[in-house]
């Protein structure tokens, strides 16, 4: 039986709400979601993807030492993606076209590019599924 190893590339804000261990608007946990995701990728000996644009964007928020305390547990897991100019370029574009910050396109034009399960709440990406689908950790745990 062959098992194919799926890979994940979870957004910046599961990242936040995992190390922030955040609820929503209606006290939704976040955290709890988050981690329970985390967990399951682990569980089955998937891939966590991270890429360039994920750190560039965590560090607007967070210092090198926290990011790596973030990402440290799954090293083991984590697979690196470094975005190309190429798909850089056609994000500057598709966001002018469709009026949605660039740093949301990119994302989606990487997991569509490495054939990733994109995990974010953002709502900007309901605009980019011809690109990528996306799912909430709570769609997959």
């Amino acid at each position: 039986m062959i098992s194919l190893v799926e890979k994940y590339y979870v957004d910046t804000s599961i990242w936040i709400d995992l190390y922030e261990d955040r609820k929503g608007y209606n006290q939704e946990p976040l955290g709890d979601f988050a981690l329970g995701l985390f967990a399951l990728i682990r569980a089955k000996n998937n891939k966590l993807i991270i890429t360039d644009i994920l750190i560039k964007e965590l560090e607007m928020n967070y210092s090198l030492e926290e990011i790596n305390g973030m990402i440290k547990p799954f090293e083991d897991i984590i697979e690196k993606i470094i975005s190309t100019g190429k798909q850089r370029e056609e994000a500057r574009n598709i966001a002018n076209n469709r009026n949605i910050p660039a740093g949301d396109v990119l994302p989606a034009i990487i997991a569509r590019d490495h054939k990733l399960i994109l995990i974010t709440r953002d709502n900007h990406f309901k605009q980019l599924v011809d690109i990528s689908g996306y799912y909430k950790p709570e769609d997959i745990i």
